[in-house]
């Protein structure tokens, strides 16, 4: 079967995927979210699939706000379409922080996800295997990075059914999100021409990424040339463990000349997402992502 059949085919074979729909209520231009397994049913990389995921609050209601998800096992994607009339076509990979034990999936998920819809970006919730569930063997550059680069794949699979442009795909990652995105962007390849899974033919390098309050234990962080745009902030002094690894990472692009915005804030902690701070100059910091996306043909003017 040839390359372009496949994709063809990509919608159907992928929709055996779907375990659910969001609880997020749409709007009459808004295309309903829809919630998709990364691995086939069976898949090799999956293990502990039967087992339960642990969600704070423990048993929510239906459409109740979920703060944080422990024991993930079988991850998603979690899709969430801006209204018609805003949508750019640009497509952001949104990976939660939560020191690979947990997912801070309100503030660092759900949350970025309303915001993104509200810009005209269609948001992609990662549901990534976690390094320290206990009992498990999971790692950040193993299962964990294999969940955001088969994520970055499946979009452009399904890239003219969501009506999103496959060169419009990005990965927003905070605290060890942002280790995600920092590793997408530097290791990834072009596609799998020998793959028998069509998906895995396809590329997993994202056309940019960012950066918020990003760390991670001790990696090689080195970039190649062609490692995508990237966008970094983080606060200074008050949190200078992830503005130190911020620095880090920027200085690895700007050694090879890959394109980076750098923001370091004076101060304003760890973590809070997109929050105002009391008023502080870190509280705007989403701003400054929404200009340069803007900057790199990703998004409209801001009005």
């Amino acid at each position: 079967m040839h390359l372009k059949t496949l994709l063809c085919l990509l919608p159907l074979l992928l929709t055996s995927g779907t375990v659910a729909h969001a609880a997020q209520t749409p709007s009459q231009n808004q295309t309903p979210p829809q919630i998709i397994n990364l691995w086939p049913d069976g898949s090799p990389t999956l293990k502990g699939a039967g087992e339960k995921e642990l969600l704070s609050p423990v048993d929510p209601k239906p459409g109740q706000r979920i703060n944080s998800i422990r024991n993930v096992h079988t991850p998603t994607i979690e899709v969430r379409f801006p209204p018609a009339e805003k949508a750019t076509g640009t497509v952001i990979i949104v990976a939660p922080g939560g020191g690979h034990n947990q997912l801070v999936w309100g503030s660092e998920g759900t949350d970025i996800a309303q915001w993104l819809n509200s810009i005209g970006v269609t948001a992609v919730l990662l549901k990534y295997r976690l390094a320290q569930t206990p009992g498990y063997k999971y790692t950040v550059e193993g299962e964990a990075l294999q969940d955001t680069q088969r994520a970055v794949r499946i979009i452009r699979a399904r890239a003219a059914e969501w009506k999103v442009n496959p060169a419009k795909v990005g990965i927003l990652g905070f605290s060890a999100g942002g280790a995600l995105a920092a590793l997408a962007d530097i290791r990834f390849d072009r596609g799998k021409p020998d793959a028998t899974d069509p998906v895995e033919k396809l590329s997993c390098r994202p056309d940019f990424v960012a950066l918020v309050y990003p760390g991670w234990a001790p990696m090689d962080i080195t970039a190649p040339k062609d490692a995508a745009p990237a966008f970094l902030t983080s606060a200074g002094l008050d949190d200078s463990f992830h503005a130190k690894q911020t620095v880090e990472f920027y200085n690895e692009l700007f050694k090879v000349g890959v394109q980076a915005d750098l923001h370091i804030y004076a101060h304003g902690g760890h973590g809070g997402a997109i929050s105002e701070r009391k008023g502080i100059p870190f509280g705007t910091w989403h701003l400054r992502l929404q200009d340069w996306l803007t900057d790199l043909g990703m998004l409209k003017q801001r009005e």
